[in-house]
Protein backbone atom coordinates (compact mmCIF):
# COMPACT_ATOMS: atom_id res chain seq x y z
CA UNK A 1 0.00 0.00 0.00
CA UNK A 2 2.53 2.30 0.39
CA UNK A 3 4.68 1.75 -2.59
CA UNK A 4 1.18 3.07 -4.15
CA UNK A 5 0.95 5.89 -2.44
CA UNK A 6 4.94 6.79 -3.22
CA UNK A 7 3.85 5.95 -6.93
CA UNK A 8 0.58 7.28 -7.18
CA UNK A 9 0.85 11.32 -4.70
CA UNK A 10 -1.78 13.48 -5.13
CA UNK A 11 -1.41 16.01 -7.17
CA UNK A 12 -1.11 19.13 -5.78
CA UNK A 13 -3.73 20.77 -8.52
CA UNK A 14 -6.53 18.40 -7.41
CA UNK A 15 -9.78 19.30 -5.63
CA UNK A 16 -9.14 16.54 -2.88
CA UNK A 17 -5.33 18.24 -2.32
CA UNK A 18 -7.38 21.69 -1.89
CA UNK A 19 -9.66 20.85 0.76
CA UNK A 20 -7.34 18.99 2.86
CA UNK A 21 -5.04 21.68 2.85
CA UNK A 22 -8.29 24.54 3.55
CA UNK A 23 -8.99 21.77 6.42
CA UNK A 24 -5.91 21.98 7.50
CA UNK A 25 -5.07 25.57 7.98
CA UNK A 26 -8.49 25.94 9.26
CA UNK A 27 -7.27 23.86 11.90
CA UNK A 28 -4.05 25.11 12.84
CA UNK A 29 -5.44 29.02 12.53
CA UNK A 30 -8.10 27.56 15.49
CA UNK A 31 -4.99 26.31 17.52
CA UNK A 32 -3.24 29.40 16.97
CA UNK A 33 -5.98 31.44 18.58
CA UNK A 34 -6.66 29.26 21.39
CA UNK A 35 -3.26 29.35 22.25
CA UNK A 36 -3.14 33.44 22.11
CA UNK A 37 -5.98 33.22 24.19
CA UNK A 38 -3.94 31.48 26.81
CA UNK A 39 -1.20 34.51 26.62
CA UNK A 40 -3.98 37.20 27.23
CA UNK A 41 -4.85 34.96 30.18
CA UNK A 42 -1.61 34.99 31.85
CA UNK A 43 -1.20 38.59 31.21
CA UNK A 44 -4.19 39.32 32.77
CA UNK A 45 -2.90 37.06 36.21
CA UNK A 46 -0.59 39.21 35.78
CA UNK A 47 -2.20 42.60 35.75
CA UNK A 48 -4.91 41.42 38.78
CA UNK A 49 -1.90 39.89 40.94
CA UNK A 50 -0.25 43.38 40.35
CA UNK A 51 -3.09 45.51 40.99
CA UNK A 52 -4.41 43.59 44.19
CA UNK A 53 -0.79 43.37 45.95
CA UNK A 54 -0.17 47.19 45.35
CA UNK A 55 -3.64 48.05 46.58
CA UNK A 56 -2.74 45.86 49.84
CA UNK A 57 1.09 47.87 49.78
CA UNK A 58 -0.36 51.38 49.41
CA UNK A 59 -3.73 50.50 51.90
CA UNK A 60 -2.11 51.27 55.17
CA UNK A 61 1.11 52.97 55.97
CA UNK A 62 1.24 49.25 58.58
CA UNK A 63 1.64 46.96 55.44
CA UNK A 64 4.89 46.07 54.74
CA UNK A 65 6.51 47.14 51.58
CA UNK A 66 8.04 43.94 50.95
CA UNK A 67 4.50 43.05 49.29
CA UNK A 68 6.25 45.15 46.02
CA UNK A 69 9.15 42.51 46.28
CA UNK A 70 6.74 39.59 46.54
CA UNK A 71 5.32 41.18 43.54
CA UNK A 72 7.82 41.44 41.39
CA UNK A 73 8.47 37.69 42.22
CA UNK A 74 4.89 36.77 41.07
CA UNK A 75 4.84 38.55 37.96
CA UNK A 76 8.19 37.33 36.96
CA UNK A 77 6.28 33.83 37.44
CA UNK A 78 4.14 34.67 35.38
CA UNK A 79 6.56 35.82 32.61
CA UNK A 80 8.19 32.63 32.26
CA UNK A 81 4.61 30.55 31.82
CA UNK A 82 3.64 33.26 29.58
CA UNK A 83 7.16 32.53 27.61
CA UNK A 84 6.35 28.91 27.84
CA UNK A 85 3.19 29.31 26.10
CA UNK A 86 4.19 31.84 23.47
CA UNK A 87 6.85 28.56 22.01
CA UNK A 88 3.90 26.77 21.31
CA UNK A 89 2.33 29.78 19.87
CA UNK A 90 4.95 30.85 18.00
CA UNK A 91 5.60 26.98 16.70
CA UNK A 92 1.97 26.89 15.26
CA UNK A 93 1.87 29.80 13.75
CA UNK A 94 4.62 29.34 11.70
CA UNK A 95 2.50 26.73 10.24
CA UNK A 96 -0.14 29.00 9.68
CA UNK A 97 2.29 31.72 7.57
CA UNK A 98 3.61 29.19 5.91
CA UNK A 99 0.48 28.42 4.85
CA UNK A 100 -0.82 31.55 4.06
CA UNK A 101 2.65 32.70 2.10
CA UNK A 102 3.13 29.48 0.50
CA UNK A 103 -0.13 27.91 -0.33
CA UNK A 104 -3.20 30.67 -0.08
CA UNK A 105 -1.29 33.32 -1.93
CA UNK A 106 -0.68 31.42 -5.08
CA UNK A 107 -4.20 30.40 -5.08
CA UNK A 108 -5.05 34.28 -4.64
CA UNK A 109 -2.56 34.59 -7.72
CA UNK A 110 -4.39 31.87 -9.65
CA UNK A 111 -0.52 30.78 -10.56
CA UNK A 112 -0.09 27.03 -9.58
CA UNK A 113 3.48 27.09 -10.40
CA UNK A 114 4.01 29.20 -7.02
CA UNK A 115 3.26 26.25 -5.30
CA UNK A 116 6.77 24.68 -6.07
CA UNK A 117 9.69 24.27 -3.10
CA UNK A 118 10.56 23.07 -0.32
CA UNK A 119 7.61 24.56 2.09
CA UNK A 120 5.72 21.39 2.03
CA UNK A 121 8.99 19.17 2.74
CA UNK A 122 9.74 21.69 5.74
CA UNK A 123 5.80 21.31 6.67
CA UNK A 124 6.01 17.41 6.71
CA UNK A 125 8.95 17.47 8.57
CA UNK A 126 7.27 19.79 11.50
CA UNK A 127 4.40 17.46 11.55
CA UNK A 128 6.40 14.18 12.22
CA UNK A 129 8.45 15.84 14.69
CA UNK A 130 7.30 19.25 15.88
CA UNK A 131 9.99 21.73 17.27
CA UNK A 132 9.99 24.95 18.83
CA UNK A 133 11.05 27.96 16.53
CA UNK A 134 12.17 30.43 19.08
CA UNK A 135 14.53 29.96 22.57
CA UNK A 136 13.32 29.97 25.52
CA UNK A 137 15.23 33.64 26.16
CA UNK A 138 14.22 35.13 23.04
CA UNK A 139 10.40 34.11 23.95
CA UNK A 140 10.70 35.21 27.37
CA UNK A 141 12.04 38.87 25.85
CA UNK A 142 9.51 39.16 23.73
CA UNK A 143 6.84 38.92 25.93
CA UNK A 144 8.81 40.73 28.27
CA UNK A 145 8.90 43.82 25.62
CA UNK A 146 5.46 43.55 25.04
CA UNK A 147 3.98 43.67 28.10
CA UNK A 148 5.71 43.09 31.48
CA UNK A 149 8.20 46.06 31.07
CA UNK A 150 5.15 47.79 31.65
CA UNK A 151 3.99 45.94 34.79
CA UNK A 152 7.06 46.11 36.31
CA UNK A 153 7.71 49.90 35.93
CA UNK A 154 4.64 50.42 37.57
CA UNK A 155 5.09 47.96 40.62
CA UNK A 156 8.82 49.76 41.03
CA UNK A 157 6.53 53.34 40.89
CA UNK A 158 3.82 51.93 43.55
CA UNK A 159 7.06 51.36 45.63
CA UNK A 160 8.45 54.10 45.26
CA UNK A 161 5.24 56.26 46.00
CA UNK A 162 4.80 53.53 49.16
CA UNK A 163 8.05 55.14 50.72
CA UNK A 164 7.37 58.52 50.00
CA UNK A 165 4.39 58.80 51.46
CA UNK A 166 3.99 56.65 54.47
CA UNK A 167 8.05 56.95 55.98
CA UNK A 168 9.50 60.31 57.09
CA UNK A 169 12.34 62.09 55.55
CA UNK A 170 12.35 59.94 52.16
CA UNK A 171 12.99 62.56 49.69
CA UNK A 172 16.46 62.38 50.58
CA UNK A 173 18.75 59.85 49.13
CA UNK A 174 20.08 58.71 52.69
CA UNK A 175 16.48 58.97 53.77
CA UNK A 176 14.80 56.97 51.51
CA UNK A 177 18.09 54.28 51.68
CA UNK A 178 17.19 53.96 55.33
CA UNK A 179 13.31 53.93 54.66
CA UNK A 180 13.52 51.04 51.57
CA UNK A 181 15.08 48.91 54.73
CA UNK A 182 12.60 49.24 57.22
CA UNK A 183 10.73 46.00 57.79
CA UNK A 184 11.61 42.84 59.35
CA UNK A 185 14.40 41.06 57.26
CA UNK A 186 17.89 41.77 57.54
CA UNK A 187 19.45 44.35 55.78
CA UNK A 188 21.81 41.71 53.57
CA UNK A 189 19.08 39.33 53.11
CA UNK A 190 16.80 42.15 51.98
CA UNK A 191 19.50 43.70 49.22
CA UNK A 192 20.84 40.34 48.02
CA UNK A 193 17.30 39.82 46.94
CA UNK A 194 16.76 43.25 46.11
CA UNK A 195 19.79 42.70 43.86
CA UNK A 196 18.72 39.46 41.95
CA UNK A 197 15.35 40.59 41.31
CA UNK A 198 16.19 43.86 40.00
CA UNK A 199 19.34 42.57 38.06
CA UNK A 200 16.94 39.98 36.42
CA UNK A 201 14.65 42.91 35.21
CA UNK A 202 17.43 44.93 33.74
CA UNK A 203 19.04 42.10 32.24
CA UNK A 204 15.77 41.66 30.29
CA UNK A 205 15.16 45.09 29.79
CA UNK A 206 18.76 45.90 28.42
CA UNK A 207 18.14 42.25 26.31
CA UNK A 208 14.85 43.56 25.04
CA UNK A 209 15.98 46.39 23.71
CA UNK A 210 19.75 45.63 22.05
CA UNK A 211 18.77 42.10 20.85
CA UNK A 212 17.86 41.95 17.47
CA UNK A 213 14.26 40.44 16.91
CA UNK A 214 11.59 40.02 14.39
CA UNK A 215 8.37 40.34 16.46
CA UNK A 216 6.61 37.50 13.78
CA UNK A 217 2.93 38.93 13.68
CA UNK A 218 3.28 41.85 11.64
CA UNK A 219 5.52 44.09 10.22
CA UNK A 220 6.32 47.68 11.18
CA UNK A 221 5.64 49.30 7.88
CA UNK A 222 3.27 46.96 5.39
CA UNK A 223 3.44 46.50 1.82
CA UNK A 224 1.54 49.23 -0.10
CA UNK A 225 -0.06 50.16 3.17
CA UNK A 226 -1.82 53.52 1.26
CA UNK A 227 -3.78 51.05 -1.14
CA UNK A 228 -5.84 49.43 1.81
CA UNK A 229 -7.07 53.11 2.47
CA UNK A 230 -11.31 52.39 2.36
Amino acid sequence: MSSELDQKPLPCDSKDYYTVMVHFYRGELGRIMIWRQRLDVTTNWAILSMTGLITYGLGDPKNTQLIFLFANVVCFLLLVIEARRYRYYDAFRARVRMLEAHFLMPVVMRDAGLLQGEWRKLMAEDLLMPTFKISRWTALVRRFKRNYLWIFCIIASAWVAKIWLHFENSHTPMGFINAIQHHSLPAWFFWILFAIVYGTILTCTVASFTLDQNSGEFSIKAMHRKKWTL
